[in-house]
Formats: structure tokens, C-alpha cells, sequence
């Protein structure tokens, strides 16, 4: 999965869609993956719905003669129409405290020992944070399971008639196992085409693997916060890369953007987009990144109008990455992956083997978006294990010949990426 991430508060409306999902298709991406569209309550978050039935007002172009669900479907069909699928948030972990599902199904909701409904909440940084604009359902002793089971698959449904085959399970770590068996199992029945991607971040590789084990496509990685040295990605990756491939991301609508953390870095945007597509079997940015935006999105204050001025333009870059991501099997499944000891420490060689083609890539990275650094080695082919030459695959300064010794002046964060055959 090449996924664009289009956030729908700066985005628009849905009649505004249109041309960041064709700048998306142009970068070569194959999914736009949409935030929650539904209803939010009064704290105005994304994430907090209250009419799950219902789009959100703020996406609905009230000048149109469509109605706000044709609207959204012109979208999907012009994203069809470039070759792009649709993939949304489902959230049904929680809803919004103020819905009417509090008062009508108490019986669904947890509840405080004071008989008070409960919110979410988490561990952050040793802290716990609640979110008291939300009611956490309780799939795991509600009185009422099968009423709750069935309105989460109205919900499912719901979405994707609206033209969704693809959705973000959002918070995937927290429901209970049996419950996304038997729903990805009957929806996947039903629509054979239809993709579940489980948000696992924060939560031990473990747990990942157990959630992606109920049978999700695709599980995320925590790649983004990688010091290309730790040894704890690696660990993680080849604990879980059997159950569910996995999905990385320079950056997403919950963090910082790349661009502001670097302070403007060009080569660090580069080196960490190449890393994410090129690390695990799919790959996801959110809308601006491309353009090098600063301000962070947020779930209930970003607008349309946060839209800033491009301070840079990586459309060409992404689309030749994403052409090399598309091009080689080595990079669209998660395989057998070496972090090799080098004695620069400002350098990453990485190698990648698939297990689907005799394919066998080396990736030389340098570190530092600040700084050059040198590479050498006597010879290229004693990092890999097939008997035939490399070949420079690198979007940027590809070199068309690779001598025995091998010595190289890595820029600023440049990536080189070398592909090779083993022998039948």
C-alpha cells in the first residue's frame, strides 16, 4: 500500500477533494486514506462521533445540488477513475460522550463503579491522559454484545457504501480479538475486496502481533522514531513481519511535521521518505508533507485555510520512489532484513532479501541530513548473497557503475539503493 493521507479538515469540503487526490495519483500512490467523516460531537474532534449515520457538516459543500454522501462518492469515483482506492478511519473503540448511543444503549458503554460512563484514556510519558469527550463501548462484557456487534457492522457498511474499501482500524490494540475475528472474517465474506489496517502504535510488539493475528492486512510500525541504530526496530519488525506486513510514515496527522523537526532540512525529508518506502511493504504521508508544511493538523482545529505556501516541492522525488517501490518485490513485503555493521557509525547498511523473487537489495544510507560522509568498501557483493552484479536503483544520483573497491562521498542524508538476482 502506497497510502496519501488526506485530512479532511484541510482538505474541505468534499467538491475540493479533487486536486490532492490527482496530485496523490501523480506522486504514484494507490490508496488515499481519509480521517473520520462522520458527525463529530461538541468538542468538534474527528475522532469523537456522534452520529455515526451522518457526514460532517463542516465537509458538506452546502452550495452543491448534491447531497453531502453523493458528494463524497463523486470523490471516491474520480479517485477510482486515477486509479486510487479508498480507505477511512473506523472508530468504534469509543464515541462521542454527548451522543444520543449514551442515552438510548447504556448497555453498550462502560461504566465507572459510580455508574458514570467511562472515557479512554492512556499512558503518556508516565502521565495518564483522558479524553472526556469520549465513551468507551464495552465489547467485552456489554449485556447487549450482539446489538452492539450489528450496529458496528451498520457502521461498516455504511462506509462502505459510501465507496470505502479500505479502512484504518483506529485504537485496533484495544478491542477485544474475537470481535475483529468475526467482524474482518464476515465483512471480507461479504466484500472479499475490503482491506483492515490495525493502529497499533504505542502498544509492545507483542500486542501488535496478537491484534494483527485476527486477521488485519496490515498492522503500523514505529519506524518514524528510529535512530537507525537501536536495536529495538529490528526486533519488532521480524517479531511481527509473519503475522501482518507492515506500514511506515515520515510523519503522520499525529505528529510534528518532518519539516518544522528538522528546521527546514531538505535532505532529511528525502533520506526519511526513502527509508519508510523502501523499509516495510507499505508507506504512508499525509497531505502536505510533499510541500514541506510546518503547522501541525490537528483533529479539531485545522482549516482549510492552514494551507500554507510550499516551502519546498518533493512531488518528483515521491513519484520516483514510489515508481522503485512499485517496480522491485523486495520492497512491497515485509522480508528477511540485516541491519550490517559498518565501521562508520554515521552509516546504515541495510540489506533486504525477498522471499516472493530471487531479488536482494542493499540500501547505503548515510545518517546525516547535515553533514557528508564517506563509504567504502572492497567490494560491494560481500554484503549480499547472490552471485550476480549490483545495480544502482537510487532515485538521485544514480551511479551506472560500481567498481571493486567501491568508494563513495554520500551527501547530506543521501540514500543509495542497490538491487541484485541471486541465481536460480
Amino acid at each position: 500500500m502506497r497510502i496519501y493521507n488526506l485530512f479532511p479538515l484541510l482538505a474541505g469540503k468534499f467538491t475540493g477533494w479533487q486536486p490532492h487526490i490527482e496530485r496523490a495519483a501523480d506522486m504514484g500512490f494507490d490508496w488515499i486514506f481519509v480521517n473520520p467523516v462522520q458527525q463529530p460531537g461538541r468538542s468538534g474532534s474527528l475522532y469523537s462521533i456522534t452520529d455515526y449515520f451522518q457526514l460532517n457538516t463542516k465537509l458538506d459543500d452546502t452550495s452543491s445540488s448534491l447531497s453531502p454522501e453523493r458528494q463524497l462518492r463523486h470523490a471516491v469515483n474520480f479517485a477510482e477513475a486515477k486509479g486510487l482506492r479508498m480507505m477511512v478511519d473506523l472508530v468504534i473503540n469509543h464515541c462521542a460522550a454527548d451522543s444520543n448511543l449514551v442515552r438510548q444503549h447504556p448497555e453498550w458503554f462502560v461504566h465507572e463503579s459510580d455508574g458514570r460512563v467511562a472515557h479512554p484514556s492512556c499512558n503518556e510519558d508516565g502521565k495518564t491522559v483522558v479524553w472526556r469527550d469520549l465513551a468507551q463501548f464495552d465489547h467485552r462484557h456489554s449485556s447487549a454484545p450482539e446489538e452492539l456487534y450489528r450496529y458496528v457492522y451498520e457502521i461498516v457498511e455504511y462506509l462502505i457504501q459510501l465507496g470505502f474499501t479500505g479502512f484504518r482500524c483506529d485504537a485496533a490494540y484495544q478491542l477485544p480479538h474475537h470481535l475483529w475475528q468475526r467482524l474482518i472474517g464476515e465483512v471480507k465474506t461479504q466484500y472479499p475486496d475490503v482491506l483492515f489496517v490495525a493502529e497499533t502504535l504505542g502498544c509492545t510488539p507483542d500486542r501488535t502481533r496478537k491484534t494483527a493475528e485476527a486477521g488485519f492486512d496490515y498492522v503500523y510500525n514505529s519506524s518514524k522514531w528510529w535512530d537507525f541504530k537501536s536495536p529495538w526496530l529490528m526486533e519488532q519488525y521480524n517479531l511481527i513481519r509473519d503475522s501482518a506486513p507492515s506500514i511506515s510514515f515520515p510523519e503522520s496527522h499525529d505528529t510534528e511535521r518532518l519539516f518544522e523537526e528538522t528546521r527546514g532540512n531538505l535532505a532529511a525529508m528525502k533520506q526519511r521518505y526513502l527509508f519508510s518506502a523502501l523499509f516495510s511493504a507499505g508507506v504512508m504521508i499525509p497531505m502536505g508533507f510533499e510541500f514541506g508544511l510546518r503547522r501541525r493538523l490537528h483533529v479539531v482545529e485545522t482549516q482549510p485555510q492552514d494551507w500554507e505556501e510550499p516551502a519546498i516541492d518533493l512531488c518528483g522525488f515521491i513519484r520516483d520512489v514510489n515508481a522503485i517501490k512499485r517496480h522491485y518485490v523486495t520492497f512491497q513485503h515485509d522480508c528477511p532484513t540485516q541491519v550490517i555493521g559498518y565501521e562508520n557509525p554515521a552509516i546504515l547498511v541495510l540489506w533486504k532479501a525477498s522471499i516472493e523473487a530471487s531479488e536482494e537489495a542493499l540500501i547505503v544510507l548515510n545518517k546525516d541530513p547535515w553533514h557528508h560522509q564517506r563509504f567504502y568498501t572492497e567490494r560491494l557483493d560481500s554484503f549480499v548473497q547472490a552471485g550476480t552484479p549490483l545495480v544502482d536503483v537510487s532515485p538521485e544520483y544514480t551511479i551506472e557503475y560500481l567498481p571493486a573497491p567501491f568508494a563513495y562521498d554520500l551527501r547530506p542524508g543521501q540514500v543509495l539503493v542497490m538491487l541484485t538476482h541471486r541465481n536460480p
